[in-house]
């Protein structure tokens, strides 16, 4: 019989124990169809596309998140809680607040920042540090070096809003935070709280700090593989 969710609909074990998981649908079926063998379609509920194969023989799932807090925030909870995931590895991209950081640059998010009021679900009496699993932090740095692959482990910047004051965001890089995602904050939170491992790796699609490098949609969709390859070979 198939597990159910309101968002996730797929035969117990369709699901590996790791999860790659892009923001976008079409970038989770070009990672399923670039790099991954004999993928299939193990869930399309509302168009959000979930492949299984295998890399190098490993079982490796990959599905999309959706943009924001909310959306990640549901599909990981599913994954983690009713489909026996154990890691999920968001690849995502990033707008850098770094000097030292361009077009493709990986951020190895160590810890998430953010502006959302997502935690305050789990009724902590404080605040919440969302941070990675540090193994999964690890091997990432680990293959990203080995590779060559330019990148910097440190801060990111979860935002509820897309579009924003620019100035206000400024104030994030003056203590030392790498760019903005929307999704990272409450990835980690989910896993912390259902005793998971996440860990976000984004690929810097446009600059504050250089307006002129800004990637197209296209570009969103099947030109950052570093990423792709750093998760896939830690999945």
């Amino acid at each position: 019989m198939p597990i159910s969710t309101p968002h996730i609909i797929a035969e117990e074990g369709d699901f590996a124990k790791t999860v790659l998981m892009p923001g976008d649908p079409r970038r989770s079926e070009f990672i399923a169809r670039t790099f991954l063998e004999e993928p299939r379609l193990v869930n399309d509920i509302r168009g959000v596309k979930g492949f299984t194969g295998t890399y190098k023989g490993k079982k490796v799932s990959v599905m999309a998140s959706g943009m924001g807090m909310p959306s990640i925030g549901i599909y990981s909870w599913e994954l983690f809680s009713s489909f026996g995931v154990e890691n999920i590895i968001r690849i995502g991209t990033a707008g850098s607040y770094s000097p030292d950081m361009h077009l493709g640059d990986l951020i190895i998010a160590q810890g998430a920042c953010t502006n959302s009021n997502y935690a305050s679900m789990f009724g902590m009496p404080g605040t919440f540090a969302p941070i990675a699993d540090f193994g999964l932090l690890r091997k990432a740095v680990e293959t990203a070096e080995l590779r060559g692959f330019p990148f910097k482990v440190g801060s990111i910047y979860s935002s509820d809003t897309f579009y924003s004051d620019s100035a206000a965001d400024m104030k994030w890089a003056e203590m030392g935070v790498l760019g903005v995602d929307m999704e990272a904050a409450a990835l980690y939170a989910n896993a912390a709280r259902l005793g998971k491992k996440a860990l976000c790796i984004c690929s810097v699609s446009n600059s504050f700090i250089y307006p002129e490098e800004d990637a197209t949609a296209q570009q969103r969709e099947t030109m950052f593989t570093n990423m792709m390859e750093v998760a896939l070979e830690i999945a």
